[in-house]
């Protein structure tokens, strides 16, 4: 199927989901990120902001978590720049304060940092695939991001959903995962 297909389909899946599954499916992701990513070699690590609107996965509590367990390592967030219209990574901790922007999307207030420095970033998306492709909303954001991150930063996705088979029309700008985090799985690529 193609990316447009897919990203369709699993707009109305995620839709379906009830609040309450949607909060006991996102906390399990969180456990399973936590029980199945090796965190101690990460320094710096970039975590998407979830889109209530859009139901995402729930990242607040991997915030959490990162600072309470885990506080030497950076955490940062995307911000997306008004000039450029690109993805930068913005510091972010519990006392960041978080301004919408005019799509809606929360994002934290501060200097952008390199994305070179960036160990692990958590990318959002719709579905993915059995070779680590990604379907997100189609504009090409976390692509061109990821495109600057080191080649060694590890970039892991969260899904509701298993992979499908095939992403039809993948091109040389889509980026790869390494892993993609379900409710009770890690895949690697």
């Amino acid at each position: 199927m193609t990316k447009s297909e897919l990203r369709d389909i699993y707009l109305n899946k995620r839709k379906a989901i009830s609040a309450a599954e949607h909060a006991n499916q996102s906390h399990l992701i969180t456990q399973t990120f936590f029980e199945r990513i090796d965190l101690r070699n990460v320094r710096s690590l970039n975590c998407f902001i979830s889109l209530k609107h859009k139901g995402e996965v729930e990242t607040k509590d991997i915030f959490s978590r990162l600072w309470h367990d885990h506080p030497w390592i950076k955490t940062f967030a995307p911000r997306i720049n008004v000039r450029s219209g690109k993805l930068e990574s913005v510091a972010i901790n519990d006392q960041t304060n978080l301004v919408e922007n005019k799509w809606k999307i929360p994002e934290p207030e501060g200097a952008p940092t390199d994305r070179e420095s960036l160990d692990l970033v958590i990318v959002p998306l719709l579905c993915f695939d059995e070779s680590g492709h990604r379907v997100g909303y189609g504009k090409g954001f976390y692509d061109r991001f990821l495109a600057g991150c080191r080649q060694d930063c590890a970039k892991v996705g969260l899904s509701f959903f298993s992979p499908s088979e095939q992403i039809d029309d993948i091109d040389e700008f889509d980026i790869r995962l390494d892993f993609c985090v379900s409710p009770n799985e890690l895949f690697r690529f």
